[in-house]
């Protein structure tokens, strides 16, 4: 027995979570997302649950409840993505958009590891916990983490192994100079802004000379980070070879220079 419509309804907007307008729904019916959900016979209290994967079952039941095609509900789920664009989505909400979020909104976008700017209002995204905004944050560093984040997406939908490695490279090291223990994905879709932003901004600087500046950026560093180097490029020992090179060069050239000075 299906349940009976709802006295009040609303329109999904473009790139909405299902888990986020079932909330909108629910505060239209004066109920929350626990109370709809028993009320539509769904199996679960959080709509969060739904968000990877809706069975035609229950979307008959929310799409009955609600006045709207079925096929509108499963589009408010996640897509079919790749295991490279899985690992990009985080399950849980790591950001959002101050703005839309007052509005009760929850969209898509805000839970991809490249996404930076909100699609609909143009703010930029925002932990969900922790620090509330970026006051403090360099621009020239937000600017470098914007552009890094657009190169990480293109990796993410290009499918190209050869950008992504580069881009995790890059995120893996720079994030042990911050002292982050945690998995390189994870630092991207953390609530650590200034971890988040400072991988982001390593992939767009690691575009031009990366081994260059994996380089200078080994000198001084502690033992976690030096692992962390090794960790970037253990696929790939040539590279690693390179960045050794070119960092006992520099520290020769660096040396010579001071030699020369002192006389």
């Amino acid at each position: 027995m299906k349940p009976h419509p709802l006295p009040k309804t609303v329109a999904p907007l473009p790139d909405e979570l299902l888990s986020g307008w079932l909330s909108r729904l629910a505060a239209a019916n004066y109920c929350d997302d626990a109370e709809l959900l028993a009320h539509l016979r769904i199996d679960t209290a959080h709509g969060t649950a739904l968000n990877f994967n809706v069975d035609a079952a229950a979307a008959a039941k929310i799409a009955n409840a609600a006045r709207i095609d079925p096929d509108v509900v499963r589009s408010l789920t996640f897509p079919a993505m790749t295991t490279r664009e899985a690992s990009l989505t985080a399950q849980i909400p790591f950001q959002h958009c101050l703005q839309c979020s007052r509005e009760g909104l929850s969209l898509k976008h805000w839970r991809r590891a490249w996404a930076f700017d909100c699609q609909v209002c143009g703010t930029r995204l925002v932990p969900t916990l922790g620090k509330a905004s970026g006051e403090q944050m360099p621009e020239k560093l937000i600017n470098r983490a914007r552009n890094g984040a657009a190169r990480l997406e293109y990796a993410a939908r290009l499918r190209s192994s050869k950008q992504f490695r580069r881009a995790m490279r890059a995120v893996t090291f720079a994030i042990s100079l911050k002292a982050f223990r945690g998995d390189p994905l994870y630092a991207l879709q953390g609530h650590r802004l200034e971890v988040r932003l400072f991988g982001l901004a390593a992939i767009d600087a690691a575009q031009s000379r990366p081994l260059v500046k994996a380089a200078i950026s080994s000198s001084g560093i502690d033992d976690y980070a030096r692992v962390a180097l090794l960790r970037a490029f253990d696929k790939e020992p040539r590279l690693l070879a390179a960045v050794v090179y070119i960092a006992r060069q520099r520290a020769k050239s660096i040396g010579a220079m001071a030699v020369e000075s002192h006389n």
